[in-house]
């Protein structure tokens, strides 16, 4: 496989573990904060979709790059590119999964607003940022995060409120 491919396997696999995880875990973070649950309930269930979805997103990229490499016939290529493309999912997931949950940990006073606000800086900073990389325009691909992860936080906040 050459350098270039592997470092878009790669890149492609940091990105959508961070934009996943960010999107999920403020997602699901809003909505369980909305219906009333106490502060350390949303911390353990934070922790609890890092750790299971974090693998559940590896697995899948380990699988299904392994698939794609089949598919075109490319079976020789070493397993640990797609070991790497799975691990660097995991760890990008959790590390980004951080960024809402952490004002849980820290904030007494409404930290499920600075989850919010925290995650869609952050949103808006991946797109930019792996815009700027795949030269694009860099605004325009922030605030299309910025829209996406606003409609997973709308999401888990309508679905919060009617289960409260």
């Amino acid at each position: 496989m050459k350098p270039r491919e592997l470092l878009a396997i790669y890149l492609r696999s940091v990105i959508l573990g961070v934009e996943d995880s960010l999107v999920s875990t403020v997602g699901l973070l809003s909505g369980i904060a909305v219906s009333g649950v106490l502060r350390a309930d949303i911390i353990v269930t934070g922790l609890i979709l890092l750790a299971v979805e974090g693998f559940s997103m590896a697995a899948g990229e380990f699988l299904s790059e392994r698939s794609v490499e089949e598919y075109t016939g490319q079976g020789s290529t070493p397993i640990h590119y797609a070991f790497m493309a799975g691990l660097l999912m995991f760890c990008s997931y959790v590390i980004a999964g951080m960024i809402p949950l952490l004002p849980y940990f820290f904030i007494d006073d409404h930290p499920f607003r600075y989850s919010i606000l925290l995650s869609l800086v952050a949103l808006f900073a991946l797109g930019s940022i792996s815009a700027r990389k795949f030269r694009v325009h860099w605004v325009s691909r922030g605030i299309r995060m910025l829209i996406i992860g606003g409609v997973a936080i709308a999401l888990g906040i309508i679905v919060g409120g009617l289960l409260k």
